[in-house]
């Protein structure tokens, strides 16, 4: 499955990790195997362990002693570390976001260009579905996962024209959603707008934010003094989150204090201030890198 998808930034990431030779790593989003086959080349006899939801991802597992594969979202770190006698790591790499493979596989939902059921689930065994939210969510429920995910500026708009268009017969394919709500895209890109109507219903199909943030509260409890953490984010609403942890431990940006107003313990240092972002000839290469950004940080 060497399509299956193209890792990015690979070398800023490997070398954001400051690998040594011996040490326990981690790839929270596994795919195609990409980073940690890099990964893999550099630990010794070190350890690496992998995550991924994805069951067509386990195809890709790596034949190694020191490999371990979990299927399962990373969201349950901290759970599964413990299980396979790693509590302590000296790196995580987090690449967020849809895979090639996802992206490229009609069915799965996940792209505007092609014609494919409604799914979007990145785990193929969950019950929530993009139809089921297009189907079952208020107009109340659409508007507010339009305007906070999608950043959709007539989300009212958009939920409203769903809401009736769904009176008139399901909508249970990318086609019919896109021609259901083509009047809504005046004034816009059509292909911007649906991408964002996509991304909307796919976080909220995933909860990709909630995943995150469980992922990112774990990670100071595994990692090691000095361990690093390298994260890659493919849409503001994931860089905010990962910016404002890195920097104050919390998602809103402002550090917690305590009953006598101390500031609480921030665990990480950012190692790069301004986010890593993939050169010209890698975008050339890759359009999907185009809006990367790769965050570093150190555990202190």
């Amino acid at each position: 499955m060497s399509n299956y998808h193209q890792p990015v930034l690979l070398h800023e990431s490997i070398e954001g990790l400051n690998i040594t030779t011996g040490g326990i790593y981690v790839d929270v989003t596994f795919g195609g195997g990409g980073h940690s086959k890099e990964i893999i080349k550099n630990i010794g006899s070190g350890k690496l362990i992998a995550f991924d939801q994805d069951k067509d991802a386990i195809a890709n597992k790596i034949e190694d002693d020191r490999f371990v594969l979990v299927h399962a979202n990373f969201s349950y770190l901290k759970q599964f570390l413990q299980f396979h006698a790693a509590p302590q790591v000296d790196g995580i790499l987090a690449d967020l976001g849809v895979s090639s493979h996802q992206f490229d596989t009609a069915n799965r939902g996940f792209s505007i260009r092609f014609e494919g059921a409604l799914d979007m689930r990145m785990n193929n065994a969950a019950k929530l579905s993009a139809a089921n939210i297009v189907a079952e969510y208020s107009v109340e429920q659409l508007q507010l996962i339009f305007s906070q995910y999608g950043e959709i500026i007539n989300s009212k708009t958009l939920a409203q024209t769903i809401f009736e268009a769904r009176k008139k017969g399901a909508i249970k394919t990318t086609t019919e959603l896109k021609l259901a709500t083509e009047e809504c895209v005046r004034g816009y890109s059509a292909n911007d707008y649906f991408a964002k109507v996509f991304q909307a219903l796919r976080i909220e199909v995933n909860d990709e934010l909630g995943a995150l943030k469980k992922f990112l509260e774990q990670t100071v409890q595994v990692m090691k003094p000095g361990a690093r953490l390298v994260v890659i984010s493919y849409h503001s609403l994931e860089d905010r989150l990962v910016k404002n942890f890195i920097r104050t431990g919390t998602f809103d940006g402002v550090v917690e204090k305590d009953l006598f107003g101390k500031s609480k313990t921030v665990f990480l240092k950012a190692i790069n201030k301004k986010p890593i972002v993939p050169t010209e000839q890698e975008i050339k290469s890759n359009n999907r890198a185009r809006s990367a950004k790769m965050r570093i940080a150190e555990k202190v």
